[in-house]
């Protein structure tokens, strides 16, 4: 009788272990997010990723570069399945080109757009005069984002433009195809000025902010998200959930960006 029972529960042993592993098989394959994002994003989405892996959830992968360069690459077809831009004009192209899904675009975040020297630079504070800025600069230049095509770059044009400083400006600018190119150039110490992000300077010893732009000097700098086009990934909504989640919110925080109210 025992031997009958011990045979039963080793067959239901096998019987449970065959029909389980495959469902254990497919969660540990089940297969990353691709996430597209601004550079001016990295440090946040890098820590929200490895907290909503530590909860249970899958890996993220990111590919951060300027906004619109990111959402022309989604309109070639490159496979991602969240787009997050840090300009409503560049997530506004991606919808005109039906690469995302519009119903699950929202806003995010906020940022502040700020003038950076290097923390070896004897300037400790601008004033937005054409004055100040020659003097600062020097022979050198002022580094920020391609000022047609990288949002960082828009946001600057319209600031400088505002504060009746573009003209003077203009000729002295070295542009760079995302923020925090531009900022490594003043990290380096090969140009005296840049205009990034508050965000982007905080994640960076190396540089020191010497002043801030009035807020009503530029478009607000709010980051939309959104599902893909073409995700399949059901991973993609929850990844979206957790970062407008309350857990998610001191570690955009921590960087120094404004979450936005849902």
């Amino acid at each position: 009788m025992r031997a009958h029972i011990r045979t039963f529960l080793t067959a239901f042993a096998i019987g449970f272990t065959a029909l389980s592993a495959p469902v254990r098989a497919q969660e540990s394959t089940q297969q990353p997010l691709v996430v597209f994002a601004a550079a001016s994003l990295k440090d946040a989405l890098d820590d929200a990723a490895n907290t909503f892996k530590g909860a249970g959830g899958v890996d993220v992968k990111f590919s951060y570069a300027g906004s619109l360069a990111l959402a022309r690459q989604l309109e070639q077809g490159a496979p991602a399945d969240i787009f997050a831009s840090a300009d409503q004009e560049s997530m506004n192209y991606a919808a005109s080109k039906n690469s995302i899904r519009p119903e699950s675009r929202f806003d995010l975040l906020q940022n502040k757009l700020v003038v950076i020297a290097s923390k070896n630079s004897k300037v400790q504070s601008l004033a937005f005069t054409p004055d100040a800025f020659k003097t600062a600069l020097g022979s050198g230049r002022l580094s920020t984002g391609e000022v047609n095509t990288v949002p960082v770059g828009r946001y600057a044009k319209s600031a400088l433009e505002k504060l009746g400083l573009w003209r003077d400006v203009e000729p002295r600018l070295a542009m760079s195809d995302n923020v925090r190119a531009a900022m490594s150039f003043v990290a380096r110490d090969e140009a005296p000025l840049g205009i990034v992000y508050a965000t982007d300077a905080a994640a960076d010893a190396n540089v020191k902010v010497i002043a801030t732009f009035p807020a009503d000097s530029h478009a607000p700098i709010i980051y939309p998200f959104a599902l893909t086009a073409t995700s399949k990934n059901p991973a993609a909504a929850k990844f979206l959930d957790f970062l407008r989640s309350d857990a998610a919110k001191p570690i955009f925080e921590k960087q120094g960006f404004t979450v936005l109210k849902k």
